[in-house]
């Protein structure tokens, strides 16, 4: 896990230095120019910052080993990520539609837009590289924790396009209304992706299903073993952070020792974490021919008597 860790620390490393130059260019175009907009662009660049560090603290967390009172280790921290810049996001959304609208009531005159918007275009590029590597990281190494921070940098990104476009026309048409405007619509994009990012956080507290594609998968490997009269049910899945978990019941006939019976289920095993390599896999004996084999496929187990066996 150590091995994993140590390029994504790298990364959000690189994340924080990224929101450190970018909240000084961005001050500085709207020192220059005075536009709201690219003042609510250098507020959500503060809170790339939080949330960088944010990110570094919860990385070394989800990290750590299991142990007797996380028998199923901390992976499960990087959902507070998701949630936290999800919060984040929105509530610079929040932020840049204030001022907006303030501005919008009492519109500014903008000066040197020209320089400031070189300024902004600069901090944008360095943005827009940081968050396609740390997406494409998030991805690779199943980062739950790189993806949002990538993610929350992207929406910075469409942020400064958004200001940027806002600022040169009201340069080309003098209407000064116009910067605010383009404020506002921003603000409702960017809580798209803040709002995506703590669906993340609450389905990962829920412990929502994996995704269909790796059940898919799941479901292939157990129909490998039908025509062995070897039967699946209960199936559960459960993802938390990089880690996904699998528990599946596994019938065969009440005939076999406990070696055969073992030495089948080691090969399910063994198969499913072939398919899914961050799984960690649980199976279940049972024999074909009980009835109480099947009181178990719902989450809350249906008492099994004498009456159910006879």
């Amino acid at each position: 896990m150590a091995a994993v860790r140590s390029p994504l620390v790298r990364l959000l490393w690189l994340s924080v230095a990224a929101a450190v130059a970018t909240i000084a260019l961005k001050t500085l175009a709207w020192a220059l120019t005075g536009s709201v907009g690219l003042l609510s662009d250098a507020a959500e660049s503060v809170v790339n910052l939080v949330a960088a560090v944010f990110a570094l603290v919860i990385v070394h967390w989800a990290a750590r080993p299991a142990d007797e009172d996380h028998p199923y280790g901390h992976e499960k921290a990087d959902y507070l990520s998701a949630g936290v810049e999800g919060s984040l996001i929105l509530l610079a959304a929040v932020t840049i539609a204030y001022s907006a609208t303030r501005r919008l009531l009492d519109p500014q005159p903008l000066s040197d837009v020209g320089l400031g918007l070189l300024v902004s275009v600069v901090a944008s590029a360095i943005n827009l590289a940081v968050a396609r590597r740390l997406m494409a990281a998030g991805r690779e190494h199943r980062s739950l924790v790189l993806e949002a921070d990538g993610r929350h940098l992207m929406t910075d990104v469409w942020t400064s396009v958004g200001v940027v476009a806002g600022v040169a026309l009201v340069a080309i048409t003098g209407w000064e209304r116009l910067d605010p405007i383009i404020a506002l619509l921003v603000a409702a994009n960017i809580v798209v992706t803040g709002a995506s990012l703590v669906r993340r956080f609450t389905g990962g507290l829920m412990d929502r299903a994996l995704p269909p594609n790796e059940r898919a998968a799941i479901e292939a490997v157990l129909e490998g073993y039908a025509g062995q009269g070897v039967q699946f049910h209960a199936l559960r899945t459960r993802g938390a952070g990089r880690r996904a978990f699998v528990s599946v019941h596994v019938l065969v006939p009440g005939e076999w020792s406990v070696q055969r019976g073992h030495d089948l289920v080691e090969r399910v095993e063994r198969d499913l974490r072939a398919a899914l390599p961050h799984a960690t896999v649980f199976t279940h004996l049972e024999p074909l021919e009980d009835p109480a084999s099947f009181a178990d496929t719902e989450l809350d187990r249906r008492v099994a008597d004498a009456t159910d066996r006879a």
